[in-house]
């Protein structure tokens, strides 16, 4: 792989990372101001940059063999490139950089990729002193990033996690307010995550059309958001398909809840888990069919808890709470039927 130096003719001057994130409870939920309960993940997307005293900013992204170029304080051309483009902008960098990008955060699997490279550039402007802002600030720019210069409406989720969370611990977090704390896995277990090998493209996908959904069942609900909605009896004077969208959101925030109550275990938790993807599925309609193939063979091993797809859908990864220990043998076990189009992520 072509390093910084001999793709731009100069030493760097520093390097910043940010993790993926998988999300165990809580999807779709973030833009409706709803709780979501994700983790980091060990893969993490290393940014490398240098000033290039120009007035332009020049992006390398290593594992796609792929070159930008665009003014300081512009968007990119190139798809790959604006979420660099949007975080020096936003992060208000004040020249040309040089940027070399590389990751092992798997694109396309709704393991948040894209919240990892714009948190991961702007941790770098705010060690070249760019920028001043604290972990919370940052994830709340990198949003700014999807939604004016990528074009996706995306929630907080995503970026809250990659910028705040660690991979040892799970990050309650309520979307509306920031507040935030950190639990431990339920005991005796760890997480498993599998990419399903479907690849989906976010801005591309249903995404905007299903937050659309949810704000105008909100509005014909009188509510600001449908976090402030708790009956679910009271869906029931929605029109289809927003009947269904809103049901999902009102059910998925209480299973956030319910899933960090006090004496919760291991059972009850993947309970949970194997809830949330039936309603992803049939409520929310954002699964695939391979997608559900792979979730089921999880949810039917005997030491898998609970499993249900994770990030916005269409394709993607598949987590699952399994018997701490035996994370590789779950995985070696269900990809043997499931097939190589599938792989395993982590741990």
């Amino acid at each position: 792989m072509t390093t910084f130096e001999a793709t731009f003719g100069q030493p760097p001057e520093l390097s910043a990372q940010a993790p993926g994130r998988v999300n165990l409870l809580g999807e779709h939920t973030d833009y409706q101001g709803g709780f979501v309960l994700p983790t980091a993940i060990p893969q993490v997307t290393t940014v490398t940059v240098g000033r290039n005293g120009t007035a332009e900013h020049h992006v390398y992204a290593a594992d796609l063999d792929q070159h930008a170029t665009f003014p300081v304080g512009e968007n990119a051309q190139a798809p790959f490139a604006r979420y660099v483009a949007g975080a020096l902008a936003l992060g208000g960098a004040t020249g040309g950089l040089n940027v070399h990008v590389t990751s092992n955060v798997p694109m396309g699997a709704g393991l948040s990729s894209s919240a990892a490279l714009e948190v991961a550039v702007l941790r770098a402007l705010r060690l070249l002193g760019d920028l001043t802002a604290d972990d919370e600030r940052i994830a709340l720019i990198a949003q700014r990033v999807e939604h004016d210069y990528v074009g996706v409406q995306c929630g907080i989720m995503d970026q809250m996690a990659s910028s705040v969370a660690d991979e040892h611990t799970l990050l309650l977090l309520d979307t509306r307010s920031l507040e935030r704390r950190t639990l431990p896995l339920p005991a005796g277990t760890q997480v498993l995550v599998l990419d399903s090998g479907v690849p989906r493209q976010l801005a591309e996908s249903g995404y905007n059309e299903r937050r659309a959904q949810v704000e105008e069942a909100a509005r014909l609900l009188g509510v600001p958001q449908l976090r402030d909605v708790t009956d679910v009896a009271a869906l029931d004077a929605l029109p289809s398909p927003l009947r269904e969208r809103a049901r999902h959101v009102v059910t998925e925030n209480a299973r956030v809840l319910a899933a960090v109550e006090d004496g919760v275990d291991e059972v009850r938790f993947g309970t949970l888990m194997n809830a949330s993807h039936a309603s992803l599925r049939d409520d929310y309609a954002v699964s695939h069919p391979r997608v559900d193939e792979l979730v089921a063979a999880l949810q039917g091993h005997p030491r898998v808890y609970g499993a249900r797809m994770t990030g916005a859908g269409f394709g993607g990864a598949v987590v699952a709470l399994v018997r701490d220990g035996h994370a590789g043998a779950v995985a070696q076990a269900v990809l043997a039927d499931y097939g190589p189009q599938g792989r395993q992520v982590v741990p």
